[in-house]
């Protein structure tokens, strides 16, 4: 077998000449010109960055790999990925970490609500279902906020437990706060995010209804729900007394086979008497069936359990509430392609201030899926970076203009050709289809 021989060019060739796609889709949203308006960091010299250029850099480094503050430098060299975006250099390392230090925990309860509000107000969408979830980063170090507390995978190691809330019909992040790894589920940090998700994030949306983990389950989330007259679907922990109900029930409906439901009135934490959905599946039936084994003397069925407000038939309930799994699928897709686990700093509130950027920027890639890619509006970041972003290109003079060439078999070209022209004819208000 012949090798080819090697030769070397300082030609620059920039391996990400697709985000040009990308670049023209945020000067749609006109995002960028909007955080122009906010209360970021200044720099502290006329040599420094613009603090929208800095975010902006910072996506950026996200949508093409980055996973850590290191990786960012990487695109310092790219001087055509830089030309592409208006940018005459990437910030560096110590550039983002110096940014992001700036922020406090008042700066990030000021900015970050009104950013998720204004960029949300561009969707056209109402009637909104939003989905409040709880996951566990895993620190390695001793960075503020990194604890031990509940840690499925790393037991005893340091972490953070931040909160999420997502909107299912976008499949987008409507708010989401760090937390310190020791924080107890079911704590008053559950009511004041919800407050903040729905009165800020969320203000002027119509809200259809709710779901919830098990880590969201008290009596006053209840009945703050209630109170605010939102519709809600919740997991309940099995407490003891919880369990004591669901052993006495009879009368199981059977769904199909191995799965059997059940309801109850039943009063938690002498609240309000609600109503609760049970369902029993049989593990040799269903041996992929989530739940938990409550009972020696049932030792081959699963128990899950909700709490509703919903005046619906128990299967509606629990079908309802099981299309809540995607948000699963988004933590996942956050820690695997955004770096959501690994851009961390010693500072507890620039740590927030980055990780809740990131959740910026996975809005903005979810929007740009499922209007620009719309056939493709379920693809990972990942299968985008290959399938239109990972192209060769570089830059050239053509009547005394610069343009960028892209490498792209002449076959492609159209399909390309009609991103480009579907960006260009984009605006907002993003419509979704509540189909």
């Amino acid at each position: 077998m012949v090798n080819l021989p090697i030769e070397y060019s300082d030609k620059p060739v920039p391996p990400f000449g697709g985000m040009s796609l990308m670049k023209r889709f945020l000067d749609q949203t006109g995002i960028k010109e909007y955080l122009s308006t906010l209360d970021l960091p200044q720099p502290g010299s006329n040599r420094g960055y613009d603090p929208a250029d800095i975010v902006t850099s910072f996506w950026l480094s996200i949508w093409t790999g980055a996973s850590r503050y290191v990786h960012c430098d990487w695109l310092r060299y790219d001087n055509v990925l830089q030309s592409i975006f208006g940018l005459e250099q990437m910030p560096s390392q110590s550039t983002y970490s110096r940014f992001f230090c700036k922020f406090s925990q008042q700066r990030n309860t000021e900015v970050f609500p009104v950013l998720q509000n204004w960029f949300f107000d561009q969707l056209g969408v109402d009637n909104l279902t939003v989905d409040f979830d709880s996951t566990v980063i895993t620190r390695y170090g001793e960075q503020e906020g990194s604890a031990k507390g509940y840690n499925p995978n790393k037991r005893g190691r340091n972490s953070h437990h931040p909160l999420m809330a997502f909107v299912g019909q976008t499949r987008m992040v409507a708010n989401a706060w760090l937390r310190p790894g020791n924080t107890a589920d079911s704590s008053s940090s559950c009511k004041l995010f919800m407050q903040e998700t729905f009165d800020q994030a969320l203000k002027g949306k119509k809200i259809g209804l709710v779901r919830a983990d098990s880590g969201f389950y008290n009596e006053e989330l209840l009945s703050y729900l209630e109170q605010e007259q939102h519709n809600y679907i919740m997991a309940v922990k099995m407490y003891p007394n919880v369990k004591s109900e669901i052993w006495g029930l009879g009368d199981w409906v059977e769904l199909v086979r191995g799965i059997e439901l059940n309801e109850m009135r039943f009063s938690y934490e002498k609240g309000k008497t609600r109503r609760y959905i049970i369902v029993k599946k049989q593990v040799e039936i269903r041996p992929k069936s989530g739940g938990k084994m409550l009972f020696e003397d049932l030792p081959g069925y699963r128990f899950s359990c909700y709490v509703t407000n919903l005046d619906l038939p128990l299967d509606q309930i629990w079908n309802i509430y099981n299309t809540r799994a995607d948000c699963e699928n988004r933590i996942k897709e956050l820690k695997d392609d955004f770096g959501l686990e690994s851009f961390c700093l010693q500072d507890f509130w620039g740590t927030e201030a980055s990780f809740r950027f990131i959740m910026v920027a996975y809005n903005l890639m979810s929007l740009f899926r499922h209007f620009a890619l719309n056939h493709h509006n379920r693809a990972t970041l990942k299968t985008l970076k290959s399938y239109c972003f990972a192209l060769g290109a570089w830059k050239v003079s053509h009547a005394n203009k610069q343009v960028l060439k892209i490498s792209l078999p002449v076959k492609k070209r159209p399909w390309m050709d009609g991103i480009f022209s579907q960006i260009q004819n984009l605006s907002p208000p993003f419509n979704y289809s509540n189909a």
